[in-house]
């Protein structure tokens, strides 16, 4: 009997080993460019444990960019994904043949975790619709509307740095950037007052930080999660913690309640979802979009929040960070700021941020540097045949597009570690294939919010360099080093800056 068990044993181990040997050979068989993989994790051993995901594509990257081959493939753990390189190839996945590609893997589960639904993570004819009704609530006109929302956070804002710098002017910029886009966020998207300066322990900030800073899960939890979904729908395994997503449940709940009892408007993204709760139009006699439920609501309106909180937060720290670094580069942003709001008669208008245009180059470069988002990932939805070389990739294998590595190119960007923000003026941008920088995603799935971001930013970062100048003190990490469990690719130590204020008459 014991040498019946020991052999079935030793069977199923061989038949394991064997197992892994087949599909660590995976690319090999199919004459693709690889990278030899160590079980268990395959070519991913130190993401999250000791690093970001952002290096470790580098260094792929960098391996396959010798080859100079168009893709190359690569093992999350047993899994093979292929990576793409060649623009031209880029650019025919996620637009000419978007239909092969619509989903980024996300994983979600609608039944026990509803806020984990939202339009980042669902799929197909969901998905579809979900971005028609949505997508005109980010207009130009509508983002306007919030303006003055925006412009009350940056004057307050300015008034609490001002004050801190009465004890000390070494500031930790990012912890404050993510108190003022907490602030805007929570005016635009819950018509709240938020005070994040004044009480930077707010529930929205608490809830916030849980569900960037304390994930439920680890990478390879998570990794697991999103390969076999629904496995893990079936075990109700949720995404978020039950506190934060109570929280967050509690306050759309109310604020939904509240606005249509007392018949509340006040022009900001919620106001959008209620109309489209409510009757399916944003205007009374507008063109039928289609209702929305309440789950449906309480999921954009967390995904508005957690979306725009980190990422805006982080590139307006990093750009902080790399003017102070180059300080001739501020004071041309500066300049080009006072020039603007002097024909403005010193408002932040819409038209106002709208042309300052070296500012908007600075956002841009900063994004080159550090995309809040290293990587876009996609799953193949049905079996497809890459053009010019018959390799077939079958339904449901993922592809994975390297967008730090490339933004750090110097085929695509000369002196890729130079900060230089002429990279996008026009005449540069009309010279580079557009396809080699990719900070917000590109076709149907590119990032619904990303003129909202770059409003949310633009004002933000206009309204200190007006009023302060900032340089590197002894505590600035250079370089600054990324945490290695944030999806997003945030400071690890914060951002610390030496902070002056150039307007006397403001204290």
């Amino acid at each position: 009997m014991f040498l019946q068990l020991v052999g079935v044993v030793l069977a199923i181990v061989l038949s394991l080993l064997a197992w892994i040997h087949r599909r660590y050979h995976f690319w090999k068989d199919r004459s693709v460019a690889y990278i030899k993989p160590h079980f268990p994790f395959g070519n991913f051993a130190t993401l999250g444990k000791v690093e970001h995901i952002a290096p470790i594509t580098q260094r792929h990257y960098d391996h396959f960019k010798c080859q100079n081959v168009p893709y190359g493939g690569v093992f999350m753990l047993t899994s093979p994904l292929l990576y793409i390189f060649d623009t031209k190839l880029i650019k025919q996945l996620l637009v000419k043949d978007f239909h092969h590609f619509p989903n980024r893997g996300v994983y979600f589960n609608e039944r026990d975790d509803p806020l984990s639904a939202h339009m980042f993570a669902i799929e197909g004819q969901k998905w579809r619709t979900l971005r028609a009704k949505l997508s005109p609530t980010f207009t130009s006109g509508r983002i306007k509307m919030t303006l003055p929302l925006i412009t009350q956070v940056c004057e307050r804002f300015c008034e609490h740095l001002n004050e801190s710098l009465q004890s000390s002017d070494e500031v930790e910029v990012h912890d404050l950037l993510s108190r003022y886009t907490i602030d805007v966020i929570g005016a635009c998207a819950f018509g709240i007052e938020c005070n994040s300066f004044r009480e930077p322990d707010n529930e929205f900030r608490r809830y916030g930080k849980i569900a960037f800073d304390k994930l439920r899960h680890s990478p390879l939890v998570v990794y697991l999660m999103k390969a076999f979904r629904v496995h893990a729908n079936a075990l109700g395994m949720k995404q978020l913690h039950d506190d934060v997503s109570g929280f967050f449940m509690r306050v759309v709940k109310d604020t939904v309640e509240y606005r249509e009892r007392e018949q509340i408007v006040r022009n900001d993204f919620m106001d959008l979802l209620l109309k489209l709760k409510n009757t399916g139009r944003l205007e009374a006699d507008g063109e039928e979009i289609g209702k929305l439920t309440f789950e449906e609501i309480a999921a954009q309106a967390f995904i508005f929040f957690t979306a725009g909180y980190d990422t805006s937060s982080t590139a307006m720290s990093y750009t902080l960070y790399e003017l102070a670094l180059n300080p001739e580069v501020q004071e041309r942003a500066r300049e080009s700021v006072k020039q603007t709001l002097q024909k403005y008669d010193g408002k932040l208008s819409y038209e106002a941020v709208s042309e300052m245009s070296y500012l908007e180059q600075c956002i841009s470069e900063t994004l080159r540097k550090h995309p809040p988002v290293a990587i876009l990932e996609r799953n193949a939805d049905k079996d497809y045949r890459l053009p010019d070389s018959g390799l077939l990739l079958r339904r449901g294998q993922k592809i994975m597009i390297p967008i730090y590595a490339m933004h750090h190119d110097p085929a695509h960007f000369p002196e890729p570690e130079h900060y230089r923000p002429e990279r996008f003026s026009p005449d540069e941008v009309a010279r580079r294939d557009p396809y080699c920088y990719l900070p917000f995603g590109e076709g149907p799935r590119v990032c619904i919010g990303m003129r909202f971001g770059s409003i949310q930013a633009k004002l933000g970062l206009a309204s200190l360099l007006d009023r302060f100048r900032f340089s590197a003190c002894d505590r600035t990490q250079i370089p600054v080093q990324y945490s290695r469990t944030n999806f997003i690719l945030g400071p690890a130590n914060g951002v610390w800056l030496r902070v002056e204020v150039l307007d006397a008459s403001f204290l």
